[in-house]
């Protein structure tokens, strides 16, 4: 369905009634990512999983500045307020887990739960990526990304096989990840912008940074559940240590032999975890 938010217009998938569950996507997906997810969460809550802006069928607004992490916590207040809920639990992965933390922190009245997968806490990322060159190597994506027009141009040589690289490349078991299932993230990609949509994510976080204006997150109090897949090649493990003075209530659950995209390589896996620490 569309969802209006007065700033920009979010297509979501929405299902099922009770507590409502936000589920945000990360790069380069949509909220296809949580297809494994949606039915079951649905027996209990009522499920909302947007495409990000710039994401989908989503408004792509235009411009870096429109990707900066105060209009993507926005856009989760707006898609609360939108359905009527008070609160919400809010699950995010990769780009939508960094925002997910970021809304647990500036938004402490909306939150009821926080779960986060695969993404490090941000100002946790910020203070360690310079001083630890391992991770600083892992993400060299980043800093290619923050290049005009070369990356799209890159990637959209092929969609398909781009899609295919990132998917594939960073999975332990591919089972998963064949080409029906990755066909909508193709699709979406290919759409006209959208790449270039979804790297002014990276973009806008960069300038952030260079400029200093990364400013640190209060400390979480909602109850938290980081899910961390241990082969993850773009983010090391030694980022789910030291949290204790941006989370005051977390609990880490890793999950063995698991690439990047958690929810999706191991599916039951999450699900199970997401309606254990659901309530």
């Amino acid at each position: 369905m569309r969802v209006d938010l007065g700033t920009v217009s979010l297509n979501a998938i929405v299902q099922g009634e009770g507590s409502t569950v936000i589920l945000l996507h990360g790069f380069p997906e949509s909220s296809w990512a949580w297809r494994h997810q949606i039915p079951a969460l649905a027996r209990r809550f009522r499920v909302v999983a947007p495409d990000l802006r710039g994401y989908g069928e989503s408004d792509r607004p235009a411009g870096v500045d429109a990707y900066r992490m105060a209009h993507l916590v926005d856009d989760v207040e707006r898609l609360i307020r939108h359905f009527g809920a008070e609160r919400a639990h809010v699950v995010g992965h990769d780009w939508g887990g960094a925002i997910a933390w970021a809304f647990a922190a500036l938004r402490p009245r909306l939150i009821d739960r926080l779960v986060v997968m695969n993404a490090p806490h941000p100002t946790h990322f910020a203070r360690r990526l310079f001083r630890n060159p391992r991770q600083l190597l892992r993400s060299w994506y980043m800093l290619f990304f923050q290049l005009p027009r070369l990356p799209e141009a890159f990637a959209l040589r092929d969609p398909a096989r781009t899609i295919a690289r990132v998917f594939r490349g960073a999975a332990v078991d591919r089972r998963n990840f064949t080409r029906e299932s990755l066909a909508p993230f193709v699709e979406a990609l290919a759409e006209p912008g959208a790449l270039t949509a979804a790297l002014n994510y990276y973009r806008a976080a960069g300038r952030d940074m260079a400029a200093g204006r990364v400013v640190p997150l209060p400390r979480i109090d909602a109850p938290t559940m980081l899910v961390w897949a241990r082969n993850d090649v773009a983010l090391g493990n030694e980022l789910t240590v030291g949290l204790e003075p941006y989370v005051a209530n977390l609990r880490i659950e890793y999950i063995p032999r698991c690439g990047h995209f958690v929810q999706q390589e191991q599916p039951d896996r999450v699900t199970a975890l997401l309606d254990d620490f659901l309530r």
